[in-house]
């Protein structure tokens, strides 16, 4: 049987794991300094990860196993929207330089990189370039252009899943570093689009995420009640009171920003002063209704609400207006609420998904089958749920990894294969694996 052999940085559950197994790959390494998604996933994939990676490319040459594939979810903080953005001045930013040094140490055919899609946003243009010219330096061709992609651009067929998950996918292969340095006209090997004919807007969160559906005890742990109840049926109490006629704005909903004196603005900065000025024209429009809402008598009062579930963002766009009919996702910035096609990305901290209409939020496992694993076999022991909501917040997305992997091998044929016997291996097992999608296949 064909297979390559893969070392995996960074492995957290096993997403890579996962997906370079789906197309041949067999992990020889796997590093996890974490010993609580170690666990998980030396109980899923039967390979204890080693610890700290830095530990490794101290000596890589000689810790380090040989291998065709290169492949870590880096760690994303340092570059996310929700941290402080300080990319590689933080130290979790210069374990990028230990992948650098294990590369040159053994030069592996293909290496596979995933981040946040802020790593190449504007903040972190510093950080990006060094990234690209780091790799290039090692040897490898890599595209300055970020290759991001999310897996419900995938049809299910294809890996994809319902989750808008933006990522951005490293992609390399090793030419020399003359070569890395010259051939830098190189596109992303996916576009940030629909792949092979499918149309986003099928996926169904009711079909293609929820398992069966809890009982009992169980589904208690998962029921949204009590605070969080009241505070839903609170905002839907607004939305039934403005009426089908107002159009609900794009900008989020400010409940203590809705008075008939407009708040002080000269201390705010200047996108806040337009959010604050729009709301306070669409409570001066909508004042009667609002002033009634306010008025209502209710066990939990607007103003002991915490500030964070003052705030709405309806995204359901012309949706039934009603947000037990919708996602719902009680989030640090508000309450954000879309229609129940595709979710929000899951995140490692405590914003997950509200299916409105079972009025709970999605199992572990079916946030394990939102990032492409699967449900019937992938197992989080008798850990805590909420480190497996956060594990399943910091995964790589299996179905997306596996696709951008199988298009890159594709492209970039040749050249993996000149690597001799473990070049060759890359290119066979996954091309026999994986035929190439059909344009237009739904």
């Amino acid at each position: 049987m064909l297979v390559f052999d893969f070392v995996d940085l960074f492995a957290g559950v096993g997403g890579f794991h996962a997906a370079l197994s789906s197309v041949g790959g067999r992990a020889v390494q796997a590093s996890e300094i974490d010993p609580k998604p170690a666990a998980v996933y030396e109980s899923n994939w039967g390979l204890r990860p080693d610890g700290d990676v830095r530990a490794l490319a101290a000596d890589a040459g000689r810790l380090v196993k040989d291998h065709a594939v290169l492949t870590g979810g880096f760690p994303c903080q340092p570059f996310s929207k929700s941290g402080r953005q300080l990319g590689v001045a933080e130290d979790r930013g210069t374990l990028f330089h230990d992948i650098i040094r294990i590369l040159q140490a053994k030069t592996p055919p293909v290496v596979m990189l995933e981040n946040v899609r802020n790593i190449a946003g504007p903040r972190q243009r510093e950080a990006w370039h060094g990234v690209v010219d780091g790799l290039r330096s090692a040897g490898y061709r890599v595209s300055s252009t970020p290759c991001v992609f999310s897996p419900h651009l995938l049809a299910p067929d294809d890996g994809g899943a319902a989750q808008l998950r933006e990522r951005v996918y490293i992609m390399g292969v090793h030419v020399g570093r003359e070569r890395a340095l010259l051939e830098t006209a190189v596109a992303p090997v996916v576009a940030n689009a629909p792949q092979n004919g499918w149309d986003p807007w099928r996926w169904r969160v009711a079909d293609h995420v929820l398992l069966e559906e809890p009982s009992g005890a169980d589904r208690q742990r998962y029921a949204v009640d009590g605070v969080e109840a009241d505070i839903i049926n609170t905002w839907n109490e607004l939305l039934a009171l403005l009426g089908p006629d107002v159009r609900l704005p794009g900008f989020p909903m400010w409940e203590p920003m809705w008075r008939v004196r407009r708040p002080a603005l000269r201390a705010l900065p200047p996108w806040k002063q337009e959010f604050v000025k729009a709301n306070h024209q669409f409570y001066l429009d909508n004042r009667g209704p609002i002033d009634e809402w306010r008025r209502a008598r209710r066990r939990l009062p607007i103003a002991r609400f915490p500030m964070s579930r003052r705030k709405l963002e309806w995204q359901a766009q012309d949706g039934e207006r009603d947000l037990w009919q919708h996602l719902v996702q009680m989030r640090p910035s508000g309450i954000r609420v879309k229609r129940a096609t595709w979710t929000p990305a899951l995140v490692a901290m405590n914003q997950t998904p509200i299916y409105g209409p079972g009025r709970r939020r999605l199992t572990p496992l079916e946030t394990a089958r939102l990032q492409g694993f699967d449900p019937s076999t992938f197992s989080f022991g008798g850990q805590a749920e909420s480190l497996s909501y956060k594990q399943m917040g910091n995964a790589v997305n299996v179905g997306a990894a596996a696709y951008v992997f199988r298009r890159f091998v594709e492209a970039n044929a040749a050249d993996i294969a000149a690597h001799g016997p473990c070049g060759r291996s890359v290119v066979e097992t996954v091309l026999d694996h994986v035929p190439p999608a059909v344009e237009g296949a739904a």
